[in-house]
């Protein structure tokens, strides 16, 4: 018996513009492993793009998600969101894999990723200082592109951040 092909293709040019724009959006879904409970948890996050276009969120160490991305950074995010008419699972979304890192507060490109932090989520001026939130870099690791009904593409690091450092799979 033969094996059966896989039906997601491999990322083109316009997957990977379609996968970019998605990633342009200012939140999405975090998928995490709560170290409680070792079963999985999800949350709302808000979500930018470093400079080199890195994921990057702002997270509370009160958010379970924290302690969570603490002690297994393995981590996924869902970006996309439902168009206002037609089947929901017609509308592009992205599946992203990635490593969470978190971001020391006396690291020295800390302020840069403070600025074009606040220039994509100026609202969070209100607390973005505060001693219990951390930045958390999203290292990329490859990522599932649904574009549409029978248009699903795999991606890989290199594909979501040209140039940018990524994990290794």
């Amino acid at each position: 018996m033969s094996k059966p092909s896989d039906p997601v293709a491999r990322a083109d040019d316009a997957a990977r513009a379609l996968a970019r724009h998605l990633m342009a959006l200012p939140h999405a879904a975090l998928a995490f492993v709560d170290p409680q409970t070792a079963t999985p948890g999800i949350s709302r996050i808000a979500f930018g793009l470093a400079a080199d276009g890195t994921p990057l969120t702002l997270i509370s160490a009160l958010a379970p998600h924290f302690a969570a991305l603490s002690q297994t950074p393995d981590c996924a995010l869902l970006l996309g969101e439902p168009g206002p008419k037609g089947d929901p699972l017609t509308h592009p979304r992205l599946m992203l894999r990635a490593t969470a890192e978190f971001v020391p507060a006396a690291t020295p490109d800390r302020e840069a990723l403070r600025e074009t932090w606040l220039a994509q989520h100026p609202k969070s001026r209100l607390y973005v200082d505060f001693a219990d939130f951390a930045f958390v870099r999203l290292r990329p690791r490859a990522a599932l592109l649904n574009a549409g009904f029978g248009k699903a593409f795999h991606l890989e690091a290199a594909d979501l951040l040209p140039g940018a450092k990524a994990c290794e799979t």
